[in-house]
């Protein structure tokens, strides 16, 4: 089944954001979420997280050995449930692929992202990650 333009359109920004995440780009990221994200992560142990500056937190943190370059992000199998035209769930395996002392490993976790459009643009209002 061919995805329509409005399922391109998020798993393209989604997509984006992945990156910005994976070349440690704060500002990129933090423009593609809205001041209250909210989050369940790993690094949350169970709490729910409100605000960004949990996230910041982790941009800030040196950089390891790979380089930015060397990282690339897949969303596998993504499942798009629409609530409107301006709220989206969007559900997939999330795949990392990067070097680690120089060998190549593949880290995975499955991701839930809810995107709701504002004022004409969209923006991450939630993540759910496990």
């Amino acid at each position: 089944m061919a995805l329509s333009d409005r399922d391109q359109e998020i798993l393209a920004i989604n997509q984006a954001m992945l990156e910005s995440v994976a070349s440690g780009d704060w500002s990129r990221y933090a423009g593609f979420c809205a001041a209250d994200l909210s989050c369940f992560e790993a690094e949350t142990n169970g709490h729910l997280v409100e605000g960004l500056p949990f996230h910041q937190y982790y941009f800030n943190l040196p950089a390891g050995d790979a380089p930015a370059t060397a990282v690339t992000v897949t969303m596998a199998r993504p499942h798009l449930r629409w609530l409107s035209d301006d709220a989206v769930v969007l559900s997939y395996t999330r795949l990392t692929q990067r070097l680690a002392g120089g060998e190549p490993i593949t880290a995975s976790c499955c991701e839930t992202r809810i995107w709701h459009r504002r004022n004409g643009a969209w923006q991450q209002v939630h993540v759910h990650r496990s």
